[in-house]
């Protein structure tokens, strides 16, 4: 199965490009959001922990 689907690959003109640009878009989101995760203020991030402990939505129920 594997040689099938090289076989076809290797047929089309600039398929090569596409596995480096795979690696790229994947290697900088991950920077991206490695960078965010250091850099986001201290209030916030406690913010956002004690929203599954709030009560305010209970009252709907």
């Amino acid at each position: 199965m594997l040689k099938f689907i090289k076989g076809h690959m290797e047929t089309i003109a600039g398929i090569e490009i596409y596995p480096i640009l795979s690696l790229l878009i994947f290697f900088v989101f991950f920077v991206l959001l490695f960078w965010w995760v250091f850099t986001a203020r201290k209030d916030y991030i406690e913010s956002m922990e004690q929203i599954p402990l709030e009560t305010e939505n209970d009252q709907l129920i």
